[in-house]
């Protein structure tokens, strides 16, 4: 999801496809080609994130395993603190 305005861009990364450290299970078949491709997921990731922040983007990352409230609520409370910040900058 993306907060254009305020610059906030909100990801939910799969626990088997982005390496959660809770959850990921390295597979049992083809492993050298999975763990490779889960690895280059987080490479990307963390450039994404870095590439992002730079340009001042904030960057929210959520698993899948979260309870959607309590992202929900985290991603309201940033997008309404930079509305707050953008209005106080005026």
């Amino acid at each position: 999801m993306v907060f254009r305005p305020v610059k906030v861009a909100v990801f939910i990364d799969g626990c088997y496809w982005h390496g959660c450290p809770e959850h990921y299970v390295p597979p049992k078949t083809n492993p050298g080609y999975w763990s490779e491709k889960v690895l280059r997921n987080m490479e990307r990731d963390r450039d994404t994130d870095k590439k992002l922040t730079e340009a001042g983007w904030l960057v929210l990352r959520f698993w899948e395993h979260e309870p959607s409230d309590a992202c929900a609520h985290k991603i309201a409370d940033a997008v309404l603190a930079r509305r707050s910040g953008l209005r106080g900058s005026s």
